[in-house]
């Protein structure tokens, strides 16, 4: 049985990456997907590529760490479908700073996109659910990072943080509404936002991801596809009651050493 049947599923950040894979995810178990990012190409190709197969899928172009146009694509995903059901949080800025060289701006562009742009999408969503009285969820892409990070990653731990504690404290706030709030905390996954981030930042070259894989424990990097089954089951029905989890997604085991 299809996990999301007739649902209907909005995806910040869902034209690359794990947000892409979330929406072929959603897709393949009955759902009706729409997805927003910055850039119209790679949305529409998504788009087409969703609907060749025959799956409902739509782009919005949206630049969430603007409040109005977060807000907007809500307003949207409800216009064509008549609801939303189910939010899922993918749009992710990881840009480098340390603690000493992060300007405010660089701070202030990290919550803006990892903390703020998720605080009113869910406020948008869970506040349709409420009007309408209906039951819903919604999944936050955090980080493993959130525990602590890399010393070049102060603003993107700072702002993903927040979004862990966001997630519990939405989560408590409406699990009498049937309104069920989840995260994921994931590990190093091999994107192509991360594969961009590597060669800007730290001079990778074409081989980058798979000389990382051979250190890790189980010899390559996460792929998008398996995080995003995790998120649609997180969404739908088949994981029961839980809310208020944020699951550590990774293969370093988090506060144990060696």
């Amino acid at each position: 049985m299809a996990l999301l049947p007739g649902r209907v599923v909005l995806v910040s950040g869902g034209t690359q990456g794990v947000g892409a894979a979330v929406a072929r995810a959603a897709v393949r178990e009955g759902a009706a997907v729409v997805v927003t990012g910055r850039r119209p190409g790679p949305g529409e190709a998504l788009v087409a590529e969703l609907t060749a197969a025959g799956g409902d899928a739509a782009f919005v172009r949206a630049d969430v760490a603007d409040v109005a146009q977060a807000r907007a694509s809500v307003a949207a995903a409800v216009e064509r479908h008549g609801r939303v059901d189910h939010l899922v949080n993918a749009a992710g800025l990881t840009s480098r700073g340390t603690l000493l060289d992060t300007t405010p701006e660089l701070f202030d562009a990290h919550v803006a996109v990892n903390l703020r742009a998720p605080f009113f999408l869910m406020q948008e969503v869970v506040r349709h659910l409420v009007s309408r009285g209906a039951p819903g969820s919604v999944v936050n892409v955090i980080s493993s990072s959130e525990h602590g990070g890399q010393p070049y990653l102060a603003p993107y731990v700072a702002a993903k943080a927040g979004l862990a504690g966001l997630t519990r404290n939405a989560a408590h706030a409406h699990r009498r509404d049937r309104i069920r709030v989840n995260g994921l905390d994931i590990g190093w996954t091999d994107t192509e936002g991360e594969d961009a981030t590597q060669r800007e930042f730290h001079g990778a070259g074409d081989d980058w991801a798979a000389a990382a894989g051979r250190d890790l424990p189980m010899g390559r990097l996460a792929d998008p596809g398996e995080i995003a089954e995790m998120v649609v089951f997180l969404l739908s029905d088949r994981s029961g009651v839980v809310t208020g989890s944020v699951v550590d997604w990774d293969q370093n085991v988090l506060g144990a050493l060696d």
